[in-house]
């Protein structure tokens, strides 16, 4: 691996990236072309704030469905623990693990964090929101988990409404 992907930008084509995700096997970005995807970086399965927030985009989970958007949560976990978080909350997305954080540092996540005063690199997390031809549409940085599923369900289906005419008074 090691292969520098181009960073994100917001109105522009991601680069696809594969990495190894839960259910076996590799899933790749390119995949999802012609569905929306929400790809939400945390930093580890089973605390409490990531299990918030993915229990949170589980219970939105069919309402995104119906608008044509997959859910991928993406972390530096390994498959196994990934394969552990998914049976215990019943997720019904897929979790890529990014060990090596390469999809981590495309996205601009892989960050310095400071807790108790040490300084460490980790992921901020973060979701970012692609449409159907694979450009970036929205992103949220350094999140709080609390609403954060809600506020990106509230972009999506503004997204989805058709545009209408506006009407002059």
């Amino acid at each position: 691996m090691g292969k520098k992907l181009k960073p994100v930008e917001l109105g522009r084509k991601v680069a696809s990236f594969t990495l190894e995700g839960s259910g076996g096997g590799s899933i790749s970005l390119s995949d999802y072309i012609g569905k929306k995807v929400i790809i939400f970086f945390y930093p580890k399965d089973m605390t409490t704030a990531c299990t918030q927030e993915a229990c949170d985009f589980r219970d939105a989970s069919e309402k995104l469905s119906a608008h044509n958007t997959v859910i991928i949560g993406i972390s530096t976990d390994d498959v196994a623990r990934h394969e552990r978080f998914i049976a215990k909350y019943e997720l019904p997305y897929v979790l890529l693990a990014d060990p090596e954080h390469q999809v981590c540092e495309q996205f601009g996540v892989w960050q310095m964090k400071k807790l108790y005063g040490r300084d460490y690199m980790g992921i901020v997390r973060s979701t970012f929101l692609i449409n159907e031809k694979g450009v970036l549409v929205e992103e949220w940085r350094n999140i709080r988990v609390k609403g954060h599923v809600d506020t990106v369900l509230a972009a999506i289906e503004a997204a989805s409404k058709p545009k209408s005419k506006s009407k002059t008074k």
